[in-house]
């Protein structure tokens, strides 16, 4: 059996999608428009003072909870902050945290560089590439992401040193 307007009917939504500037990734990810929330500024004050401030929806709400409450030993530094200033960031982490399947899994000691997704997006990075001066390590994303202070992390936009 023929099933050509079926067909016709798919090339023009994934055209219509196309022209919209929308990937078939955007619609089916949650998170994807979550990337682009717009950044608390006091997210932005206390925690790009040390880092790139992640956005929200990169872990699951469980690991936001643990980084929040695990400040003075935030991965080998004290990063507290006062207990209004926590329940701030914390609300806000917690409510745009990520939700869709790539992301719902809690990553091991909730670094966003041990996720599954993020190894994914990565598995073409030589173990050399992130050892490299200007690298460092999977932890600094503004060494191949021109955008990522800005919450972009397009993978047309990746420059990797050399």
């Amino acid at each position: 059996m023929f099933h050509r307007p079926r067909l016709d009917v798919r090339r023009g939504l994934c055209g219509l999608i196309a022209s919209l500037g929308l990937g078939t990734a955007a619609l089916a990810d949650d998170d994807q428009r979550a990337d682009r929330l717009p950044l608390l500024p006091t997210y932005r004050q206390e925690c790009a003072a040390c880092h790139v401030v992640y956005p929200p929806g990169m872990l699951p709400a469980a690991s936001w909870r643990r980084l929040m409450t695990q400040l003075p030993r935030h991965y080998g530094t004290d990063a507290s902050l006062d207990p209004a200033t926590v329940k701030e960031l914390s609300a806000w982490l917690v409510a745009h945290a990520g939700t869709s399947r790539r992301v719902r899994e809690e990553p091991a000691e909730d670094r966003i560089t041990r996720s599954a997704w993020f190894i994914r997006q990565h598995d073409e990075v030589s173990a050399a590439t992130w050892k490299l001066p200007a690298v460092k390590s999977a932890a600094n994303c503004a060494a191949c992401h021109a955008q990522a202070e800005k919450g972009d992390f397009n993978e047309h936009d990746v420059h990797i040193p050399r």
